[in-house]
């Protein structure tokens, strides 16, 4: 059966690793989705491709930030939002934690 995994980006060093994670799960037949709540570099072509994927497996990333979702073709969403999406989830995994 499916799961529904939220996966929380607050340290810019794990995101790139944590987008890595985020389609491992949607390929693994999960639905994976996302949050980034700190600003970070742009990503590169690959991983944009991989934020595609990870849609195309009807999961979503999103930022809190707005340049990060301006830079990265992020789905802008705010704290509300967030905590509401996260009702909804069988797991949230905090990634990255130092």
């Amino acid at each position: 059966m499916s799961k529904k995994l939220f996966f929380m980006y607050k340290n810019p060093d794990y995101v790139v690793d944590g987008i890595r994670s985020a389609l491992g799960q949607a390929v693994e037949n999960n639905y994976a989705f996302g949050a980034v709540l700190t600003d970070m570099p742009e990503l590169d072509e690959h991983n944009k491709e991989n934020v595609d994927w990870i849609r195309d497996m009807e999961g979503e990333m999103y930022s809190t930030v707005p340049s990060v979702c301006e830079k990265n073709e992020l789905t802008p969403i705010t704290l509300e939002e967030l905590g509401k999406q996260l009702r909804d989830m069988d797991l949230v995994i905090p990634y990255g934690i130092k």
